[in-house]
């Protein structure tokens, strides 16, 4: 059997350095899962959150994540994979906009980071870390508990918790997080899930499709490549490499009942159900070749000694 560029890619990666790593199971579904390490880690960015990396999660012969990108940095932004998460406040990070040249703001899950000089903050820049905080790790047969303590001078300050587990008996993978403000600032963030599908290392086109429980509406011309029909993101060609589809979606509801996606590839055979406990509030859609992505926003305001939870739910299936 040929194995998909992206896979042998991944495969020769993490076969070249030593990440810190483990495997959870549970009968139905293996999943790797690279753990945060500010010395060793594979991800150092600071883009996304360092906890939750999902390497490869496999279930019934079917590979669900991967390596979708072609150049590898510990630091890049988005050497990543898996269903990461980035926490952005209106400004792109905490106490950004009052932080001058020099002095420090927060990015949730990875530390506090030097302002450099720039206009306007930069999403795909890495910035230096100054405070990383800290990280405790707890591993079990068919979970990991992940925990960021960080105490920033400026005034913020959280304990923030995340579960990667899957459920006994069935093909299903939760992620629970929750978020203490331990702080003197509010904590007012937006938070979602980049979800770096790769089913089986299939290219994205006619055989792939994104469904959503509502009537899609798309916010960027789409080009003729990819089409909404319903509420269905689905694609004419398959996309080019160096080709993408980025656009915002519209069509929800403030009801969390709207935050439920599926993901399908038919000639994979394989798709997977996502369902969030938070009204979204936004939707941004990006696809390459390698890869496709639904990003759900959800809003979290966290006064100073309250904590906010939230879970996301992955059921993983075959088609016919």
């Amino acid at each position: 059997m040929r194995i998909p560029f992206v896979l042998a890619l991944l495969a020769a990666t993490l076969g070249a350095a030593d990440y810190p790593e483990t495997t959870i199971r549970n009968g139905e579904i293996q999943a790797k899962i690279l753990l945060p390490d500010p010395a060793r880690g594979y991800y150092r960015g600071t883009r996304f959150d360092w906890s939750g990396v999902i390497a490869s999660l496999q279930y019934k012969g079917h590979e669900y994540f991967g390596q979708w990108f072609e150049k590898y940095d510990p630091k890049l932004h988005d050497a990543i994979m898996g269903p990461v998460e980035e926490f952005r406040s209106a400004d792109g990070g905490l106490g950004y906009a009052a932080a001058k040249v020099g002095e420090t703001f927060v990015r949730i899950g990875v530390g506090t980071v030097r302002k450099p000089q720039e206009d306007q903050f930069q999403p795909f820049r890495t910035y230096d870390i100054v405070n990383g905080g800290k990280w405790a790790v707890s591993k079990g047969a068919d979970r990991v508990e992940f925990t960021h303590t960080l105490t920033d001078g400026e005034g913020y300050a959280y304990v923030y918790r995340k579960v990667v587990s899957l459920t006994k008996g069935a093909p299903q993978l939760v992620i629970d997080h929750s978020l203490k403000n331990t702080g003197k600032k509010e904590i007012d963030t937006s938070v979602y899930d980049h979800n770096f599908f790769v089913i089986d290392g299939m290219p994205t086109g006619p055989d792939s499709s994104v469904t959503f429980p509502f009537e899609l509406h798309a916010e960027r011309e789409l080009k003729g490549v990819a089409e909404t029909r319903g509420g269905t993101v689905r694609y004419n060609r398959e996309l080019a490499k160096g080709e993408s589809v980025f656009t915002e979606l519209q069509g929800f509801g403030n009801q969390a009942f709207d935050y439920d996606i599926r993901i399908e590839n038919r000639k994979a055979g394989a798709g997977v159900h996502i369902v969030g406990d938070h009204p979204l509030e936004k939707v941004v859609y990006w696809s390459i070749r390698t890869t496709t992505c639904p990003e759900p926003y959800i809003h979290l305001n966290i006064p100073p000694g309250q904590e906010q939870r939230w879970r996301i739910t992955y059921d993983f299936y075959t088609l016919k």
